[in-house]
């Protein structure tokens, strides 16, 4: 799993390594399940029973978009306390970069995912290099000092995600 996550990784990177959050117009022409919505923002959100089943949404992605999504699913913990630089704080309401890729865990197993991360380079490269680094040995705390250090400039503000 390990090796699949670092393919992901480093696909994800070149692809989108300069890439900002894109518009939303593609959303604007699906035809929706009623497991879906879409927010003001233009984000979709899907709910499916479990973190083991990821969303349609994902069918219009590479591969490793949704082994991305699979993985940050693994890793709430770690996510929910490192914040996103893409400005998602202010446009979506988001308060960590877990909330880019998970609106909602509900208290039956499912879950709600939110389409936002598919189309924000900011947002896959941090869940990536964080998921990255934590399974090399970082803690969390290393991580989120990490991700800050790096997004402080030239970027969005950070999403309002507490400090450890």
């Amino acid at each position: 799993m390990k090796t699949s996550l670092t393919v992901a990784i480093s696909l994800i990177s070149i692809n989108l390594f300069l890439s900002a959050c894109a518009s939303n117009e593609a959303s604007e022409n699906k035809q929706h399940h009623s497991t879906e919505s879409v927010t003001h923002s233009g984000d979709i959100r899907e709910t499916t029973k479990s973190v083991e089943h990821l969303p349609s949404f994902l069918s219009k992605h590479e591969e490793e978009m949704a082994i991305l999504y699979q993985q940050v699913a693994k890793h709430k913990e770690l996510l929910e306390n490192i914040p996103c630089y893409c400005g998602c704080g202010d446009s979506a309401g988001h308060m960590s970069n877990y909330d880019c890729f998970v609106y909602e865990n509900k208290a039956d197993g499912s879950v709600t995912w939110d389409d936002h991360a598919t189309k924000c380079g900011v947002c896959l490269e941090i869940a990536a290099e964080s998921i990255y680094e934590y399974n090399n040995g970082k803690s969390v705390k290393e991580i989120r000092q990490i991700i800050d250090e790096k997004y402080k400039d030239g970027y969005a503000e950070p999403t309002p995600t507490p400090q450890l």
